[in-house]
């Protein structure tokens, strides 16, 4: 497979596994962050050695349309532009509402959502142009039933949720697949707030018994987008049967 495919928040979790999955199948990469400068070109230096891939790295605020216009004018200067676009960053509040100040509110809402707006807007050119495209978003089963504490982060994934049913929607006729992934508990740094014993207690409620692994979501992320062309719309839930 010789795809071209960005994925923002690679740099480490969920955005990292997926960036090396897609390496392992020979396509050429676009990795984003906003902070984790050093981690970001750690893993496309590695990916360069031991898959053989072209990578492009950019450190930038997804959440900053102006930023994004330029990530993918960079993208469509090295490589024509975007066959698969993986909307993966996101950060997480956890909070009571009432403590929460419109400034978190403005930020978690544009890093979390307004991002998968940005970037989905600024991929299509290409993919109407060539009658062909993938868009995956990483969701959160806390979209579909919303999350205690958790009320702008839930309501980001919903959000995305209902943002990918619309879109599929409106490019079918395109050939363009829009999907989603709503990840459970998946064992990342986002997760790393639990101490061992509420680690144990989750995993309990889970039947599973036990957490994701990042690697997980990135063998359903190239499936999803390798494959079926009549799968469009979904929420797919990847959670250990959680929900």
């Amino acid at each position: 497979m010789y795809k071209t495919v960005l994925i923002t928040g690679a740099s480490r979790g969920i955005g990292r596994a997926i960036a090396c999955a897609f390496a392992r199948e020979g396509c050429r990469l676009v990795i984003n962050c906003s902070h984790s400068e050093k981690e970001l070109l750690a893993l496309a230096d590695e990916l360069r050695e031991t898959c053989h891939v072209d990578v492009l790295t950019s450190i930038g605020d997804v959440s900053d349309y102006t930023y994004m216009e330029q990530l993918f004018s960079q993208s469509e200067a090295r490589f024509g532009g975007i066959d698969i676009l993986v909307n993966n960053a996101g950060i997480s509040h956890i909070g009571l509402l009432e403590d929460m100040t419109i400034d978190e509110w403005n930020r978690i809402i544009g890093v979390n959502l307004t991002s998968v707006f940005s970037a989905s807007k600024l991929a299509l050119p290409h993919m109407i142009h060539q009658k062909s495209g993938k868009i995956l978003n990483i969701s959160s089963i806390w979209g579909n039933v919303g999350a205690s504490c958790e009320v702008a982060y839930s309501a980001c994934k919903g959000g995305i949720n209902s943002f990918t049913r619309a879109l599929a929607k409106e490019l079918a006729p395109s050939n363009i697949q829009v999907n989603a992934i709503a990840c459970g508990v998946i064992d990342t740094e986002m997760n790393s707030c639990f101490s061992e014993e509420e680690r144990a207690q989750l995993a309990e409620e889970i039947p599973a018994g036990r957490f994701g692994a990042p690697e997980e979501v990135a063998s359903l992320a190239v499936q999803i987008t390798t494959g079926n062309d009549y799968l469009t719309g979904q929420i797919i839930t990847l959670d250990g049967g959680y929900l």
